[in-house]
């Protein structure tokens, strides 16, 4: 350990987003000194990091901590990015909570002869008997190695993305139909351009089914406290929109508005895309997820008799389009006109500056159960299934910022015990 004179708290919570701001919230209710550095603004994935148009994907009743509503967003609406971010900023600011921006956490030391870590960062050094990681799932890119750079195409990330104006003209390739791949390829057929859009696993909730949105669904039938993904579904996306006052999303849909769908992209070879065989397989499979949720949906209805109007409609789909029945397995990109390929294709993590043996895995993935580690005194909180199916969510940080909340009051507990010799020990001995 260095012996530059250090900074002292009991916790350092890295990373100012929904999730430290989250665990700030909880530790500052205990009356547990604590720090929260964030290299940025507050929130600042929700500020830079998205495109322009996005709002959040869940209703402002919803998709918030139970301390504080959304001052200018309708309860049934969805916010957007801005609002979010004002949403947390003004938390912070009315719980004058002590987090300090444009400071970079570099790296984290486990002491060596007492207890704790270090936090070095590039304002000074901070010593703390516990450390929570709070930086969240959307921290580097994932840009498969399909096309190659020699290929003269403009490749971005979905999250470099931020309106079609920005795009060089021509058509479009959209790699990934999660809620962010739908929602762009959406907004880019809607200013003109062709749009090729790359449809992989995914889950197809509704959006709202007979007067109750689907966040509702997942609460009342216990869905958004599963434990673990079902088996084979735990990288598989999830298809839902709040986009324009929020719709289900439907593949279908899309391709009567101009789109047309692909199966997976495999591979890249002399101008060509080589397409998976899958694309039936999977809107059909995402059909399935549709249409299960709402079979769940009508027997806890008729279980509980709620009085909420039928909606036999919804169980109906459209004819397959075309591009579906007859799927394309390869795609010449300069001959359809595709300039541009925005992969939306997800995050990986980035734990570089985390130095405490024990913590990450050989991928560089977090070892931890519920947010614990088998290093005491160190958390992670922000990851997706953490403790449950919400916890990536702006409500299920929250609650799993309470957890770890209470782990580390035992765990002060414990430090701060001192043996109290009674009068009649003191005669015995």
């Amino acid at each position: 350990m260095s012996n530059t004179a250090a900074e002292s708290t009991e916790v350092v919570v890295i990373g100012g987003g929904q999730a430290g701001v989250a665990m700030s919230e909880h530790l500052d209710q205990r009356g547990v000194d604590h720090i929260v550095l964030e290299r940025d603004r507050i929130a600042e994935a929700w500020r830079s990091r998205r495109w322009d148009s996005l709002v959040a994907n869940g209703p402002a009743w919803h998709d918030r901590f139970p301390t504080q509503e959304f001052a200018h967003t309708d309860p049934d609406g969805f916010a957007t990015k801005e609002q979010v971010a004002e949403y947390f900023q003004t938390l912070v600011e009315a719980k004058n909570l002590p987090v300090r921006t444009g400071v970079t956490a570099t790296s984290v030391t486990e002491n060596a002869g007492s207890r704790g870590f270090r936090v070095t960062t590039d304002a000074g050094a901070i010593d703390a008997d516990y450390v929570v990681a709070a930086t969240g799932p959307f921290q580097t890119p994932r840009l498969p190695d399909i096309i190659p750079a020699e290929a003269g195409l403009t490749q971005i990330h979905s999250n470099s993305y931020k309106n079609p104006e920005q795009l060089d003209e021509g058509g479009v390739l959209v790699v990934g139909a999660g809620s962010s791949g739908v929602q762009i390829a959406a907004e880019i057929q809607r200013s003109g351009r062709p749009v090729h859009l790359a449809v992989g696993p995914h889950d197809r909730p509704p959006r709202a089914y007979r007067n109750r949105d689907f966040c509702w669904w997942l609460g009342v039938l216990g869905k958004w406290d599963m434990a673990t993904p079902p088996a084979g579904a735990e990288h598989v996306t999830i298809a839902v929109s709040g986009a324009q006052g929020g719709h289900t999303v439907d593949f279908r849909d899309l391709a009567d508005s101009g789109i047309t769908l692909l199966g997976r992209a495999n591979a890249y070879s002399d101008g060509k895309l080589h397409i998976g065989a899958d694309l039936q397989r999977n809107i059909a499979r995402g059909d399935e997820s549709y249409l299960s949720l709402l079979r769940e949906a009508d027997e806890y209805i008729e279980r509980n008799g709620l009085d909420l109007p039928p909606e036999p409609e919804a169980h109906e789909f459209g004819p397959e389009p075309d591009c579906v029945s007859d799927p394309i397995l390869e795609l010449d990109l300069a001959a359809v006109g595709i300039r541009t390929v925005i992969w939306a294709t997800g995050f990986g993590v980035d734990y570089s500056w985390l130095e405490v043996p024990g913590v990450l895995d050989a991928r560089g993935y977090p070892v931890q159960q519920r947010g614990v580690t088998p290093v005491p005194g160190m958390y992670f909180l922000g990851l997706p299934w953490l403790s449950r199916r919400g916890s990536s969510f702006i409500w299920g940080v929250w609650h799993d910022a309470k957890y770890l909340a209470d782990q580390i009051g035992i765990q002060r507990m414990y430090r701060d015990y001192a043996p109290v010799t009674s009068p009649l020990a003191a005669a015995a001995s």
